[in-house]
């Protein structure tokens, strides 16, 4: 069984600031570059941030060869496909023809696809009826939070096929969570910057492609793509691996809830924007629902988990 210790609850705290306020940079970046520039320019800087640190640290990327080489280098490139390159393409095509918030609707329901999967495939991660109804709380909860105009008509042509592109993404990144639990034992900034750098190789073509190369890009376009490349998709990359692997793919989908939260209370913060009607009722919603889904976690993080057991056994010592 995995034990969700508490320096993981600091980090998925940590990765739902950093992607809640990393839209802030997304919009002052695109007023530079296009949508798929701007993805393939982030994976491209974080790819080169954890390959830099990955070097001073000494590790550098997984071996090539010798036990489980070619198994753990096929599930960083499942990883930078379908954790990924996979998914930023599906969302930058789908997001074209959906209305705004569809897509964090999509988010929302990552966990929901990530419970049947680590049920089957990651021992000690079943579906309890407990955690799979606080799933589905706090899955309501984004809802209300993003509000109904997230799934109104826009009347284009392509939307139904827009819809299940965001949902696929959705999928790919639960497969994606699944992948990076089942990886062979590597050392763990190894295996984020592999996979960064994979997802790199395979989507910057595409977006130079289908734009062509930016020219005339502000210094403060430029700045945010910097802070995009390092923070929310290095630093990002290498903390989410890092709680994959060692408090499981539910737990840390867990952090599909809170993005939304933290994009809120930044706009409300430091862009004047005013508080979303359902605020309240969402918030309690997702709390709610993180809390039952995860009570036994919590318990013990509070020291409540312990309380009413025996002791452990301990054989009595033959004398003399």
């Amino acid at each position: 069984m995995t034990t969700i210790r508490p320096i993981n609850w600091l980090k998925i705290a940590t990765l739902g600031m950093i992607w809640g306020g990393s839209f802030m940079a997304v919009s002052v970046a695109l007023t530079g570059v296009g949508p798929l520039i701007l993805v393939a320019a982030r994976l491209s800087l974080g790819a080169a941030f954890l390959l830099l640190l990955a070097h001073l640290r000494g590790v550098g990327l997984p071996r090539r060869r010798g036990p489980n080489a070619a198994t753990i280098w096929f599930c960083a490139v499942l990883m930078g496909l379908f954790s990924n390159a996979l998914p930023f393409f599906l969302l930058s095509w789908g997001q074209q023809y959906v209305a705004s918030g569809f897509a964090g609707v999509c988010m929302a329901v990552v966990p929901l696809f990530v419970l049947p999967l680590a049920h089957v495939f990651v021992p000690g991660d079943r579906l309890t009826l407990r955690r799979g109804i606080g799933f589905l709380i706090g899955t309501v909860g984004v809802m209300v939070l993003i509000g109904p105009a997230a799934f109104a008509a826009t009347g284009e042509n392509l939307e139904n096929i827009a819809r299940i592109a965001c949902i696929s993404a959705s999928g790919c990144y639960a497969v994606g969570t699944i992948v990076t639990r089942l990886c062979p034992k590597v050392e763990m900034l190894s295996l984020s910057a592999a996979a960064l750098t994979i997802a790199a190789l395979t989507f910057t073509p595409y977006a130079l492609w289908a734009e062509g190369w930016p020219s005339d890009v502000p210094w403060l376009a430029l700045a945010a793509l910097l802070y995009l490349g390092v923070l929310p998709t290095g630093v990002a990359q290498m903390l989410l691996v890092q709680v994959i692997r060692d408090a499981g793919p539910v737990f840390m989908s867990l952090v599909n809830y809170q993005v939304p939260i933290w994009s809120v209370i930044f706009g409300v913060m430091l862009l004047g924007e005013e508080l979303p009607p359902g605020l309240i009722w969402a918030l309690l919603l997702i709390l709610s629902g993180l809390a039952l889904s995860q009570a036994g976690a919590l318990a013990r993080l509070f020291g409540r988990g312990k309380a009413g057991k025996r002791p452990p056994h301990v054989p009595r010592q033959p004398l003399g």
